[in-house]
């Protein structure tokens, strides 16, 4: 198959999936798999790590064509084993509750903030951008980490175009701004809100999780400030001429946006808190209301942010398509492939993961709290860490009630996991994989999936290590 052609057969086996009548409401039944089933998943994880070392034109090039190579791997023997319509109900499922929603939040929020310009004659140094980290921080749990991401993230670049060194400023921005920031409300991270979803109380996580987010947060910002100072102040670190110098005073060009984000948090709100009993049944998969109308939403304010931001703050902020093009590829590929691994996670201790399931529960039938923060942490910091923590929500009892309070240390664990170990790879969460493409597009030498791993398990891992003797044993 020719790499023109591979689009357009993804097209007519999707076409083909979704052929009216030929997908019912069926779920995968996880225990029956094997965990073979894996494979695809594993390679596109693999592709994302390795590619870029080994072949990085190739990757540059054709990473949408990979990503769907893998999806096909997955979705040809499945369709062919289990047949068409549990493929099709599956994969509408995945498109329609997950992706899809996932893409048009995203999207939303890259195209506001990509509206928003903090002009100003900002200059890199260790204190400057230690304060924009922590205001970033701060910003996570009110807009979300990707929003504060992709608001943050270009002034940060910018303001560091005269220094030699930037990729570690990057990496701690993702490790503040992208994950851990965002672990203080549902509006933080997507594991979040769907605890909130399913009953978990707005402040709740904020009562729970602050003590480890200050610790987590401010140990971070300290190393980053000793790091930073140290590169700062040696020989030639900061280029004798700004590539970019700013005159204007420090400022917002395209504040409409910020209402607009306002807005985009509006809906969020509203998606969660409003139960609609109208439901539209799409090939097996239902589509809640008001989840229809958030997403409806956020597309038309998508559209009016492009229709009302200058053209020169886009200029200015060097908007473009691509980061996002990158993030929307990729993912659509490790939301399909994922499929099988969350069921097979869902068979809890007869699935092919039982082992994995069984290791947070003590020989007394409680739950083990620290492994319950270790595993789920492990497993978001390579698959998608929504679903992951809504696996381990489930396996710790589902009932929201008894984890806020018998079992707190228990939902609390989870939680933690889940977002704060989303920064472990540069997939653990979408915000991570969004701000190392723009970083790329700047010019950034960013490291690689590995090499940003190195510095995760450097820096990161004994954090976790200390937060679990303190926190969750």
């Amino acid at each position: 198959m020719s790499p023109r052609a591979l689009p357009r057969g993804l097209v007519l086996l999707v076409s083909f999936l979704f052929w009216p009548g030929l997908a019912s409401a069926a779920s995968i039944d996880g225990a029956a798999l094997s965990a073979w089933w894996g494979l695809p998943f594993a390679g596109i994880l693999l592709s994302i790590a390795l590619f870029p070392l080994l072949a990085p034109s190739v990757w540059h090039h054709h990473y949408g064509k990979i990503a769907a190579l893998w999806a096909l791997a997955f979705l040809l023997p499945f369709a062919a084993l289990y047949g068409p319509a549990l493929a099709a109900s599956n994969l509408v499922h995945a498109l329609l509750v997950e992706y899809i929603p996932f893409i048009i939040l995203l999207t939303a929020l890259y195209t506001v903030s990509g509206g928003i310009y903090i002009r100003g004659n900002l200059r890199g140094s260790p204190g400057l951008n230690t304060a924009i980290l922590g205001i970033g921080a701060v910003l996570a749990s009110l807009m979300g980490t990707t929003g504060a991401s992709m608001l943050l993230i270009r002034p940060l670049i910018r303001a560091n175009d005269g220094r030699k060194h930037v990729a570690h400023v990057v990496i701690f921005f993702i490790f503040i701004v992208s994950n851990a920031g965002g672990s203080l409300t549902p509006l933080g991270d997507p594991p979040l809100f769907l605890g909130f979803l399913k009953g978990v109380e707005f402040f709740w996580t904020l009562k729970a999780l602050l003590p480890e987010t200050l610790f987590l947060v401010g140990s971070l910002l300290a190393i980053f400030y000793v790091l930073d100072a140290w590169l700062f102040h040696r020989r030639e670190e900061v280029l004798p001429l700004d590539p970019k110098p700013e005159t204007r005073s420090i400022g917002f060009d395209g504040g409409a946006n910020f209402g607009l984000l306002a807005v985009i948090v509006a809906l969020v709100l509203m998606s969660g808190a409003w139960k609609s009993s109208v439901v539209f049944d799409v090939w097996g998969t239902e589509v809640g209301l008001p989840g229809l109308l958030r997403d409806l939403g956020l597309v038309l304010v998508t559209l009016i942010s492009l229709r009302l931001t200058p053209v020169q703050v886009h200029a200015d902020n060097q908007f473009g398509w691509a980061p996002m093009q990158e993030v929307a590829k990729l993912f659509a590929g490790i939301f399909l492939t994922i499929i099988p691994v969350i069921a097979m996670l869902k068979a809890g201790v007869n699935g092919p993961f039982g082992a994995v399931v069984s290791a947070v529960t003590q020989p007394d039938g409680s739950p083990d709290v620290l492994m319950y923060f270790w595993i789920t942490g492990a497993l978001s910091s390579f698959l998608d860490n929504a679903p992951t923590y809504l696996v381990f929500f489930n396996t710790a009892g589902g009932d929201p009630q008894v984890l806020m309070n018998a079992l707190a240390p228990t939902l609390a664990a989870i939680s933690a996991g889940a977002v704060f170990m989303g920064a472990n790879s540069y997939i653990g969460n979408a915000p991570n994989l969004m701000v190392k493409a723009i970083a790329e597009d700047r010019g950034v030498k960013m490291p690689s999936f590995f090499g940003y791993m190195l510095w995760s398990g450097g820096i990161l891992i004994p954090l976790f290590i200390i937060m679990g003797f303190i926190w969750f044993r």
